[in-house]
């Protein structure tokens, strides 16, 4: 099914089946293995409560979302907000989180990615380096796991040729064939050559309401990066009516490069290698009761 579908949007498309690789080994440096074993998804918290005015109270902890994927211990991948009430600011989050389990506590191989106060460029910093909590803010969507070795979906595009970037065009051949029946997919990915926008929340809040998509642009801070980056998409073919996000993505590198992944910039050159897996449950967190299509992107 991907193959074909990816065959419509890029040059070069190929879709096995493949022994996950061992992604504790570069460029990952994940703190588990694999990314099998009773695969679930959460979409938590949601853009509402982000615009338009945020509620800065809205505050989870991945250690307790883990247990309420029925997963306890689970290691978790995906797409967030950091939380305000830790940082002090605005920023996005790039969760990796090995969670506490009745044997080990959690090991946070997260990152942080927020305007630098020096120049205005990105700041990528690892999150354990100033933090000890697994705090997150406002809305996260998670791809959890046992974090075990196993059997995954391998996808490598080459060459875009289309004009979707590779999660929504992944997304969309999904709902495309399975229709009415919603289908989950979570993993990593690389972008292997080329670059990407990118965009970083702004350290403050908006205190005007962001009331459309073009307020929303106008207030985030986009960026050119270049590969390779690192991505972490949690993708729900279509909302079978849970106000889902249905995909997100964020990015980081080790070139301090990192944020909410948009599109590649540069469609001849770029090169996508990802790891996926479909997802067995989806749970959904917190839904905020008065909600709104805007900034979900």
């Amino acid at each position: 099914v991907l193959q074909k579908g990816l065959k419509e949007n890029f040059a070069d498309v190929q879709v096995s089946v493949v022994d996950c690789p061992d992604l504790t080994k570069e460029p990952f440096n994940f703190p588990a293995k694999g990314i099998c074993g009773k695969p679930r998804i959460a979409d938590v918290g949601g853009v509402p409560y982000l615009i338009p005015l945020v509620q800065k109270e809205k505050v989870y902890d991945l250690n307790t979302v883990a247990k309420d994927m029925e997963l306890p211990g689970a290691f978790i991948l995906g797409a967030g907000a950091a939380s305000s009430k830790v940082l002090g600011i605005n920023a996005e989050f790039i969760p990796i989180v090995q969670t506490k389990s009745e044997k080990k506590p959690a090991v946070n191989g997260s990152y942080i990615a927020q305007i630098n106060p020096a120049d205005k460029g990105c700041l990528l910093e690892k999150y354990s380096s100033k933090y000890t909590d697994c705090e997150f803010g406002l809305l996260a969507n998670l791809y959890a796991s046992e974090g075990q070795p196993g059997k995954v979906i391998e996808v490598k595009a080459n060459g875009r040729t289309g004009e979707l970037n590779f999660v929504t065009c992944l997304r969309q051949t999904l709902e495309k064939h399975y229709g009415e029946k919603p289908v989950g997919m979570g993993g990593t990915f690389i972008i292997q050559k080329g670059k990407a926008k990118i965009h970083i929340m702004p350290p403050e809040f908006s205190s005007c309401p962001l009331n459309t998509d073009e307020d929303v642009n106008n207030w985030l801070k986009f960026f050119e990066m270049k590969a390779p980056l690192i991505c972490q998409p949690v993708i729900v073919s279509r909302d079978p009516g849970f106000d889902l996000r249905v995909e997100h993505t964020h990015c980081f590198s080790h070139h301090g490069e990192g944020g909410h992944y948009h599109q590649d910039t540069s469609p001849d050159s770029v090169q996508y290698l990802g790891y996926f897996q479909p997802a067995e449950l989806l749970f959904r967190i917190d839904r905020p009761q008065e909600t709104h299509p805007v900034g979900r992107d």
